[in-house]
Formats: C-alpha cells, structure tokens, sequence
C-alpha cells in the first residue's frame, strides 16, 4: 500500500450550468465520448496506485452507485455478442476498487463536502478530485505526479495552472515561494479574488493531497464567500505554517464544469479515439 489509499470524490453539486442536461442525471455522469466524467476520475486516481474511492453524493444522484456496480440485467442481456467488451474498463474498476457513499445534505460549500467526507476517510492522508476538472497526460496522470511528492513532503499540496488575470475571479489562487521549478511553498490562497486584488494568476484546479489536519481547520472555518465553507480558507491556515505545496502539473486540463470546456474535452478525446483505432 502507498502514502495515499483514498480519494474523495464531492459529487453532490447540481450542475446548473447544464441543465436541462443534469435535472434528473448527475453532471458527472455526461459522457467524454463514452465514458462518464467520474469514471475518468476514478481511473486517474487509480494509476496514481489509490484504490479506496469516497464519493460524497446528494438526491438525485443514485446513478453513480448503480454505474459502479454489476448489472446482471444488461450484462445478461450483451454476453457473448461484440458488445461485451465495452463493459471491461468498468468491470475492472468495480474489481479492483473499493467504492464508498454519503450525502451531502446540504450545498455549503467544497470545503464542506469535505468534512462530510471525513466519515469515509478517517485518520490518514488522501486524495481529492472534482471529476469536472478533467485532465490529459502524456505520461503520470495529474495524481501520480502529486502523490510522488506526497511521498517526499508530507503535506498538503494543491495542482496549479496559469490562467488569463481576467479569469482569475472563477478559481483559488496561489503565491508563494518558487522551491524548485514548478513547485511552490504557499504563503497566500485567496478564493476567486478579482483580478486587481489576486496574487498572482496561478489558479488551483480541481486536484489535491490533504493531511487528515485539514478536517478539524475545517470544523473551526468560518463561512466565506457565498456562505459556503471554502477549502481554500482551511488551506490558508494551514498554509500560514508553512504546510502547503502548490504545483505545477505536466498536462492539459479542461474545464468540463463549463459546456465549452466539456465540448473542447470531447473533441480532443474522439480524435485521440479516432487516431487510435486507425492504427490498429
């Protein structure tokens, strides 16, 4: 077993941005090509050596348990036909992951959804991924390369980007020491500040490692923004000591929270696809 065994997945948010898409299904459930968002997610974390997937649901969102279980129904019914074969990547999952649930009752926040993940994660360090960041390797998927240097700091670290200053307002932002190239000390997180006000316009994306200290920071985090409990709020306290990397991944994110990044994601994937299968 590595450092890190879990990964917790919020997925209790409603989608609005897609609707009428995600009145009755989950946004995370929308397919890149043939694969629902969360599968991707599940399979990143995977490669990064996690097997103990924790997914904080909410109503509406009972297709992420049935997608990661047997379908005796559908299985009876494509058993020996050429459609057989499309099930293998999930059946492989469901074998060799463990798949944990609880609610989010309430949408307060990420760093909320968090705490209420704590039930399913317990004393230990973990993963988080918003299955709506989704992220293209050429080698390490974005988790691997975190948990790497989990192994060597021991502490929380938060995957960055560079963004456009005027898009710094969507995201957390970051400043700090410059470690080694690419790798930041963190001494300041502010939660979508203007454009005027950020420290900088390396924004966090949806990928992080957190120490089990994160859960009580949290219980003692005032409601910021919105009235929601910020992750980045918690982080910054635990950054103030000295207790947070920020890093620079190797790949290409596409915001899949947004219907032109979904469809960027989408087309990139089904020229892979398409590439992919002319050479064979």
């Amino acid at each position: 077993m590595g450092l890190i065994n879990k990964c917790l997945f919020p997925a209790a948010g409603y989608g609005t941005r897609f609707l009428p898409a995600t009145k009755a299904m989950p946004k995370e459930m929308l397919p890149l090509v043939t694969k629902p968002l969360i599968q991707y997610g599940v399979e990143e974390a995977l490669d990064a050596g996690i097997t103990g997937m924790a997914i904080v649901t909410g109503r509406g969102k009972r297709a992420i348990e049935d997608h990661f279980d047997i379908s005796f129904e559908l299985e009876h019914q494509i058993a020996g036909s050429d459609k057989e074969s499309l099930l293998d990547g999930t059946r492989d999952l469901i074998n060799r992951c463990t798949f944990s649930y609880t609610r989010q009752n309430e949408m307060l926040g990420l760093g909320h959804a968090i705490l209420v993940g704590e039930t399913l994660i317990g004393d230990e360090p973990f993963a988080v991924l918003l299955a709506d960041d989704f992220c293209l390797t050429e080698s390490d998927s974005v988790l691997a390369q975190m948990t790497a240097l989990y192994e060597q700091y021991r502490c929380c670290i938060v995957a960055i980007e560079e963004v456009p200053l005027d898009q710094v307002s969507r995201y957390g932002v970051i400043s700090g020491v410059e470690e080694r190239e690419g790798l930041f000390r963190v001494n300041e997180m502010v939660e979508k500040p203007e454009p005027a006000a950020a420290p900088s316009n390396l924004a966090i994306i949806g990928r992080y490692i957190l120490t089990p200290a994160i859960f009580e920071v949290l219980r003692n985090t005032a409601p910021g923004r919105n009235g929601e409990v910020q992750l980045t709020d918690a982080l910054q306290t635990l950054a103030s000591q000295g207790q947070v990397l920020a890093c620079r991944f190797d790949g290409k994110r596409f915001d899949c929270g947004s219907v032109e990044g979904y469809i960027d994601a989408t087309n990139v994937l089904y020229r892979r696809t398409i590439h992919s299968e002319s050479e064979q």
